[in-house]
């Protein structure tokens, strides 16, 4: 179905495509290296699609996201099965932004074909080093050779954007060699960059190595040394910090994410995805036989919450100071600027936050405490 302007656009609907090549060494969102469901998990995302499209509303979709897991492992029949049943189902706005996720060692200039002919506007490479010795150890499926080919092709691909991922704060890792990183990155021109500080999650094979003392990473200093040299380079070339962690050129910031930082609604299909209809919380079990059963067999394979209104205050919160909007206060209420006065005086002080045309922000000092300083704003449990 085509785009409607006379329909207000939602965020959009995330497909999680639970498959990997590999188990990343710092990897915890679910996936499988095995195949082995890959059918009746797509025949089951094909079908919740279909059952909770109402949830939308006839809303226009402003995205439409891949993620996972590796979306690029799929075929591009199986991504288009897919994209088929989304424009069957609900409009897409004129300037839908349609986002998949890919691992370099899956490009190739026929798929990337492929994906354009079926809908595809931008592609996420998930590059994360362009150090072989840093790929082997974080058990990535591509090289480093692999990475440059893999952006040349995209670059040149005619798509409407594209962006890759980067990751500092490894270990053992100095300022030279995360200046390295961004100069190559620079060099080959890409429109966005998200560059994330490894976090150490359980049930992950970086945490076996963390706690076990096999390996250290950089400390806080060290680390947010690193994120202030992103930063500066990412202003000295023209790439705007919308988000913490994601920088663009105009026209090139992420839709999709930022209707997640901004609380907007959203869709979530598959194993493991979450939903959010500006009140409700729901997220899938993530087993994949689970989840696929439970669809078919139509039993219960989600879980859901209702957020208290100081719980929303709070997302909006955490989220949306992460930005370069920040949090527009009036919506917050006054409960939360008279709980709140006194904390955000004490940031104001600090040169951490500024009050701007009504809006919360945070400062350039500030992004470094973008989690502690939402946390000491936000509302008591009733």
């Amino acid at each position: 179905m085509g785009g409607n302007r006379d329909l207000c656009p939602v965020p959009g609907l995330y497909f999680h495509i639970p498959f990997c090549h590999k188990a990343c060494t710092y990897c915890d969102f679910h996936f499988s290296t095995s195949l082995r469901t890959k059918e009746p998990v797509l025949a089951a995302m094909r079908k919740e699609l279909t059952t909770r499209i109402g949830e939308l509303q006839g809303h226009a979709l402003a995205s439409i996201y891949f993620g996972g897991g590796t979306p690029s492992l799929l075929s591009p029949q199986e991504l288009g099965g897919l994209m088929n049943d989304a424009r069957l189902l609900s409009p897409l706005a004129l300037d839908a932004e349609i986002t998949l996720e890919a691992n370099p060692d899956d490009i190739t200039s026929e798929k990337l074909a492929a994906w354009r002919s079926i809908g595809i506007t931008r592609v996420s490479l998930g590059i994360q080093s362009f150090r072989e010795e840093r790929l082997r150890w974080m058990n990535r499926s591509h090289t480093a050779t692999q990475s440059h080919r893999a952006i040349e092709l995209v670059a040149n691909a005619g798509l409407r954007s594209w962006t890759i991922d980067l990751i500092y704060g490894l270990p053992g890792m100095a300022l030279a060699e995360w200046d390295e990183q961004l100069s190559i990155a620079l060099g080959h021109g890409m429109p966005h960059l998200s560059a994330y500080c490894l976090t150490v999650e359980k049930r992950t094979a970086l945490h076996k190595q963390v706690s076990t003392g096999r390996i250290s990473l950089p400390n806080d200093g060290q680390q947010a040394e690193q994120f202030q040299h992103l930063i500066q380079r990412m202003e000295q070339a023209g790439l705007v910090q919308y988000e913490i962690s994601n920088f663009g050129r105009e026209g090139h910031f992420a839709k999709h994410n930022t209707s997640y930082w901004q609380g907007v609604p959203y869709l979530g299909i598959g194993p493991s995805a979450h939903s959010f209809n500006g009140v409700q919380r729901r997220w899938n079990v993530a087993n994949n036989v689970r989840y696929a059963d439970g669809v078919e067999q139509g039993t219960m394979y989600w879980e859901e919450e209702t957020l208290t209104e100081n719980q929303r205050i709070n997302e909006r919160v955490l989220t949306g100071l992460r930005t370069l909007w920040g949090v527009e206060l009036a919506p917050l209420g006054e409960a939360f600027r008279k709980a709140n006065q006194a904390v955000i005086q004490r940031y104001l002080a600090l040169d951490e936050l500024e009050v701007r045309d009504g809006r919360l922000l945070l400062t350039q000092k500030g992004k470094n405490f973008a989690d502690r300083i939402a946390s000491d704003l936000f509302m008591p449990a009733p």
